[in-house]
This record gives C-alpha cells, structure tokens and sequence, in this order.
C-alpha cells in the first residue's frame, strides 16, 4: 500500500471544487492525485468453479463493508446482463470474477448475506447482480449519499476526486465488456472501480452525520435493498424514441410490429437492438407505410448496405401492420395510472392546479435549504397524486398518511408534509 492509500483511509472530508458548503469556511484545496494501479496489483480474473470457491472463503473471512460493481455490455449485447463482477473487502483484496464462465454466484451472495455492500448508482447494479444470484440485504449507495449530502457531481469519478482527492482513470466505461479475454487496461479500471468505495462510503457518511442526514440516507438505502424486482415494461415499443412524431393509429401498429420484430433478432443474435435497426428507422417506416421493399429502401435507415433478404423483412412487418383490423390498432397513447399530465391541469381542474404549483414551489424551496435535489426530496410523482387527490381533511395527520401510501420515506413524510399542507389549501386564482 502505498503512502497515498493510507492517506486515503484517513482523511477527512477534502474540498477539490466538488464537495458541498462547509459551515466552517473552505478549507485549502489540494491537486488530485492520479490513482494509476491497484493497490495489489490487478488480480486473476476468477473463471472457473476452483478460484471461485477460494475467493467466496476470502471475502466470508473478510472484516466490513464489501464494496461490489458489475460492468456490462449496453449498446452492444441484448439486454442488461454482467460481464464481469468487481468486489473488494478489507482482509480479502480486490477479485475480479467473470459471470459468463461462472453464472451462479448465489453461494458468492449467501456468504456475504448480512454485509453491507457498498455500490455506486446501485439500481443500475442490482438487477443484473440478482440475475447470478447475488442480492444484498443491506447496502450503501454512494451516489445517493452524495446527492443527499449536496454534492453537485455525483459520478464515481468525481466523488473520489472531491471527497477521497483521487483521480480515476477515465475511458473504459462504455467499452463492450463481452469481449474475451478482457484486456489488462480494462481490468486495471475495473479494479480501480472498486479500490476505494469502501474508503467513500466511510467518508460521506461521516459528512451526512454532520449534516443530519445519516438516518435519511439509511432508510432510502433500506427501501432499494428491500425493493423487489422492477415489473416488466408494459407496451416497450412506446418508447422508441421519436414517437412523438407517431400520430395515427396504423402508424402506431407499424412501430410495434417493427419493434418486436427487432427485437426477436436482437434477442436471437444476443445484441443491442439498436444494433439490428434504429430508432429512426422504425419512426420513419411508421410516418411513410411503404407500399413495398423498393419504397422502403428509399427511407433514411434502410440504405444500400441493407440487403434485399433484411429489406423482405422488414417490409413484411411493415405489411403485417397494415393488415391489421381497426379493432387490432394500437390506441394512440398508453393508459397512465394515476392524475393526468400536468399540463392539462388548468384546464381540467383548476383548483388542482393551484395545489401543484404552490407545493412545486414548496419543495423547491425546502429542498434548496435542504442542499440537496427536489427528486431525493420527494418524488414528483407522489406530490402530483397528492395534489391530484388530496386528502378531505387536510391537517398533517392526513398528508402525512397521504405520502405514506405512495412509498415516501419516513424522513421524507415528516420534512415534506407541512410544506404540502400549506400547499393543499392553495386556492385557484
């Protein structure tokens, strides 16, 4: 360990331009040092059943936290799978393990069951660690932490830069991480990744306690770990960008059979749909309904280096649409749960409108004196079904039972509901 890590352990609270007020005034701030090698050395990456069950003993033996991330391959494969595991922990090092060679890591999950994982972002995370079988039962986000604590940047790197005063190497986050073997400068960022998550995680909680806000931040962490899995997407193909533009509801049913058609070959070929057939593409093919292969070939997206095989294809889920019936056309719009957009308000109900506007300036303000975003405050959407539908009583028993039953927070029904009491009695102009 070098002179810099121990450094890293210790310190406070550093302010490189990215840290929120201190109310003791700034201190001096010091140039970053670049973090240009793991602390170990990279390490092997765990490929097989023997590596994996000496590094499941190191990490169960091992003492605190354990700091976990997963890189995938967004853009280039289908779906949202890891291609390679980071994790480290005091007494254990780093270890590198990789899920397509060992895709069940529930006995991995199971020895750390009861640790605090720390993650960065960990709702990115989480659905493809569940996916090889490790889920934790506590954890500790840093990004939140930092949005919590008021930091204005809140990406791994420069959390590390303006909290620990490290600078990460840059560069590799978007590379295909379904490449094998993986080269070593990606191995060295993924580690990197990991090396001092646990060293961030004990310094911003250090600075939410002197915030007091370390309980707030425990009970979002809470209600991610204990979250069940995100329902499926109901109508995906509706949010094929540039639907907008997508008025009628024969155009509507050109999109989706284009859009699912891609995505079984997306699926089939195990890459990014984006990959098969972009989003322009399917838009454009809507707004012309192409009477035949050659029409087709004609729009932007479907050029010369289509081949006739690919153009037959997609021209036959283009005719497969228009042979639809009226009953069988999509309806222009999705069925929205819940108040309608706000837009619309005034219109539909004026003294509702009233109730948003002056809780949108509430929480606005609550949040600015709070130094953090109105979105960790309190969801949007909860003060939109509150003003929507407020309560028949308005006193802060009934508000506060109010943003209960849509999920806020305890910490969150307590700073938001006079703000929303005040608000709710708004009258329209």
């Amino acid at each position: 360990m070098t002179d810099a890590h121990d450094t890293a352990a210790d310190s406070p609270l550093r302010t490189t331009g990215g840290a929120p007020p201190d109310d003791g005034g700034s201190s001096a701030v010091e140039a970053p040092i670049p973090l240009l090698e793991p602390r170990e050395g990279i390490p092997p990456v765990v490929a097989d059943e023997t590596a994996l069950a000496r590094v499941i003993a190191a990490f169960e033996a091992g003492s605190g936290p354990v700091a976990v991330d997963a890189e995938r391959a967004s853009g280039y494969r289908y779906g949202q799978r890891a291609y390679l595991v980071q994790l480290r922990r005091e007494g254990a090092g780093t270890a590198l393990i990789d899920p397509v060679a060992c895709p069940d890591l529930s006995a991995l999950g199971d020895a750390l069951s009861g640790v605090e994982w720390v993650l960065h972002a960990a709702t990115q995370d989480l659905p493809c660690l569940r996916e090889i079988g490790m889920v934790p039962t506590r954890l500790f986000d840093t990004e939140l932490a930092g949005r919590l604590a008021g930091f204005p940047r809140v990406g791994l790197g420069a959390m590390v830069e303006s909290v620990l005063g490290f600078v990460l190497e840059k560069g590799h986050s978007a590379v295909d991480w379904s490449t094998r073997p993986l080269p070593e400068p990606w191995l060295r960022y993924a580690a990197l990744d990991v090396e001092l998550l646990v060293d961030l995680r004990d310094s911003l909680e250090k600075e939410l306690d002197r915030q007091g806000k370390l309980e707030w931040a425990r009970q979002e962490f809470d209600a991610i770990a204990s979250a069940p899995p995100a329902e499926p997407r109901k109508d995906p193909w509706r949010r094929t960008s540039g639907m907008h533009k997508v008025r009628r509801r024969r155009q509507l049913a050109v999109v989706r059979e284009l859009w699912q058609t891609r995505d079984r070959i997306a699926q089939r070929r195990d890459v990014s749909p984006g990959k098969v057939l972009g989003d322009a593409a399917i838009v454009e093919a809507a707004l012309a309904l192409p009477a035949n292969v050659h029409a087709l070939a004609a729009l932007n997206g479907f050029g010369h280096r289509m081949g006739k095989r690919q153009l037959e294809q997609w021209q036959a889920a283009v005719d497969r649409a228009k042979a639809l019936s009226e009953a069988q056309l999509p309806q222009p719009g999705q069925p929205v749960a819940g108040p309608p957009p706000p837009r619309a308000w005034a219109d539909k109900d004026p003294a509702a409108a009233a109730r948003l506007s002056a809780a949108r300036a509430g929480v606005s303000a609550l949040a600015e004196e709070l130094n953090m975003p109105q979105e960790n405050l309190i969801t949007p959407d909860t003060v939109r079904r509150v003003c929507w539908e407020p309560p028949a009583v308005v006193d802060a028993e009934s508000v506060a039972a109010a943003l209960a039953g849509h999920g806020a927070r305890p910490w969150q029904v307590e700073q938001v509901t006079p703000v929303l009491v005040t608000a709710l009695s708004a009258k329209a102009p």
